[in-house]
C-alpha cells in the first residue's frame, strides 16, 4: 500500500501563512472515502454539539492509536464506527487545519488535526452506526451537495473530483 500522498494545505482558523496557533491538542485522523458497488460515498451525520463538525454531515474515520499502522486504524475506525469491512485500500492525499471539538459539558478546544485520506471500497452496504453518528447515507456525486457537508468533507470531495458542479449540467 505505498503510494505518493500529496498534501493540501488547509486554514480554518484564518491564521496568516506560517503562523502557528495556540498549542492545541494534535491528532493524525484517518478518513475512509467509501464508495459501494453502485459508486455511492457514504457520508455520516454528527449528532448536534458534540465532536469536530456538530450537526453536518462528513466522512467516518478517527485517530491513530499507539503502535498501529495507518491501514490498521483505517480498518478499526470503519469497522467500530460503520460496521463496514473494506478492500481496495489506497492512499489520496493529507490535508490539515486547526478545528474546535465542543464536549457534553458545553465546552470546546481547538485541535490541530492531521487528515490522511484513503480511498476503499464496501464488502456489502448496510451500515451499523455507533452513537458518534446520528444518520448515514449512501450518496451519489450528483446529490453530495444537497447535504450539509463539513468543510472538511466537502474540500475533500472537491480535491477527487466528485463533487457535482451545478453550473456544468
Amino acid at each position: 500500500m505505498v503510494r505518493k500522498m500529496t498534501h493540501t494545505p488547509r486554514n480554518p482558523t484564518n491564521l496568516p501563512d506560517g503562523q502557528n496557533p495556540p498549542s492545541p491538542q494534535t491528532r493524525v485522523i484517518v478518513v475512509p472515502l467509501i464508495q459501494n458497488d453502485r459508486d455511492q460515498y457514504l457520508i455520516c451525520k454528527k449528532p448536534k454539539a458534540l465532536g469536530v463538525f456538530p450537526g453536518q454531515w462528513g466522512l467516518p474515520g478517527g485517530g491513530i492509536e499507539a503502535n498501529e499502522t495507518m491501514e490498521a486504524a483505517l480498518r478499526r475506525e470503519i469497522r467500530e464506527e460503520v460496521g463496514l469491512e473494506v478492500f481496495d485500500i489506497e492512499p489520496l492525499f493529507f490535508t490539515d487545519g486547526l478545528y474546535p471539538k465542543y464536549y457534553a459539558d458545553g465546552s470546546q478546544r481547538p485541535i490541530y488535526m492531521i487528515f490522511l485520506i484513503f480511498s476503499c471500497r464496501a464488502a456489502i452496504s448496510e451500515v451499523k452506526l455507533n452513537p458518534e453518528f446520528e444518520e448515514n447515507a449512501w450518496v451519489d456525486r450528483l446529490a453530495l451537495r444537497n447535504y450539509d457537508l463539513n468543510s472538511a468533507t466537502l474540500e475533500t470531495f472537491q480535491q477527487v473530483g466528485a463533487l457535482h458542479d451545478r453550473n456544468t449540467d
